[in-house]
């Protein structure tokens, strides 16, 4: 991985403050793609040490900058685990802005890979995943960084 990409993808802060200050003047947005209530992947239920029957929110969101993607993401959720955490009203805000926001958020290892989205057409060179944990409350974050980003930012293939 170059050390271009290394940036992006081993940062453990905010992706959204990360894309909105490399966007510049370009207008920022978070395009709501899916929200539902539905089975994870195996994967995805592993990673939660979730059954894999169990349902769970999921949400899968474009990262935009002037209407582009640059980022998809998707985040799954334990029911038994949002205790009165109303992230079905996010629509179309970050949900950086409410994570980032709790002082007790704790943020485990990154998991980083190749593999495309399996929810969006379009593909990039790397992905990376994290499981938050927020008091009771376990959220997995997955995010696939585009060719387009690489594209507009100017970064390399790989």
């Amino acid at each position: 991985m170059s050390a271009a990409w290394w940036q992006w993808v081993a940062s453990r802060d905010s992706l959204t403050a990360r894309l909105v200050s490399a966007g510049g003047q370009r207008p920022f947005r978070v395009r709501l793609l899916d929200q539902r209530l539905g089975r994870p992947r195996r994967d995805e239920a592993l990673a939660l040490g979730l059954p894999l029957a169990r349902h769970a929110w999921l949400r899968e969101v474009a990262l935009c900058l002037d209407e582009r993607p640059w980022v998809v993401a998707r985040s799954v959720v334990p029911l038994s685990g949002l205790h009165g955490q109303r992230l079905d009203r996010l629509g179309e805000r970050s949900l950086g802005s409410w994570l980032f926001r709790q002082p007790d958020l704790e943020r485990g290892p990154l998991e980083v890979s190749a593999d495309p989205a399996p929810f969006h057409a379009d593909s990039g060179p790397w992905a990376r995943r994290s499981l938050f944990r927020h008091r009771r409350f376990a959220l997995l974050v997955q995010e696939f960084f585009l060719a387009r980003m690489a594209d507009d930012l100017g970064l390399p293939s790989r």
